[in-house]
């Protein structure tokens, strides 16, 4: 019996260590967005000029709209239900994914070149807080899937899924002329370090990942 009770209280503990390293990743999460906000609007306003692209300079400019803005609400909806299926995955992806938006907008800061297309409100308010049109290194719609895919990169399906979205998106902004080449070719190098670096940092939380024991209910595949 006395040792049934130590399991439950170690259970507890364990449990609410993970509500507040969740919280904290949701915090985290909170706070990159609205740093996100800011370092887009000061991009935007702060545009310079065009620049030559090898790519963008021998192919016209495709209308990606339909897939670049609705293709990203139904991927952030399969994550939110895979987050929701498999819960012990949420600090790690809050965290990592913090990190993921604080050093994009730390990038786009730095250099201000106009698109190679004419800027266009985004057609939703909660588009229009997460893209501006000068945000452009790196591509975050190429960077963000390719970000969750490394993060789910235990179950093969999500990982090859969240990986295809990445190169259609990637295509998608060329094609469309919504990013340079080169935000979109650096974005797979820079998402791979962003995740190595998350690793280390909340090695706790990915540890989370591959333990064998249950979480509210989760299995370990």
């Amino acid at each position: 019996m006395d040792k049934l009770k130590q399991l439950d209280l170690h259970t507890r503990i364990r449990d609410r260590a993970f509500l507040a390293s969740s919280a904290v990743g949701l915090l985290m999460l909170t706070l990159s967005f609205c740093i996100n906000y800011f370092a887009g609007t000061y991009a935007t306003e702060s545009i310079s000029n065009q620049v030559s692209d090898l790519l963008l300079d021998r192919i016209p400019a495709w209308d990606v709209e339909l897939l670049y803005v609705q293709g990203a609400v139904i991927m952030w909806t399969v994550v939110t239900m895979l987050l929701l299926y498999k819960p012990r995955y949420f600090p790690f992806f809050a965290k990592s994914m913090s990190l993921f938006i604080l050093i994009r907008s730390f990038f786009i800061i730095l250099t201000h070149i106009a698109p190679q297309h004419e800027i266009i409100p985004a057609a939703n308010f909660f588009a229009s807080k997460l893209t501006f049109g000068g945000d452009l290194f790196f591509s975050g719609h190429t960077g963000g899937p390719f970000l969750v895919g490394l993060v789910f990169w235990r179950n093969k399906y999500a990982r090859s899924f969240f990986f295809f979205l990445s190169v259609i998106f990637g295509t998608a902004a060329i094609l469309g002329h919504k990013h340079y080449s080169i935000d979109v070719f650096a974005a797979f190098f820079i998402t791979y370090s962003i995740f190595r670096i998350a690793q280390y940092l909340f090695k706790t939380d990915y540890e989370l990942i591959h333990k064998g024991h249950t979480v509210h209910g989760d299995s370990t595949a």
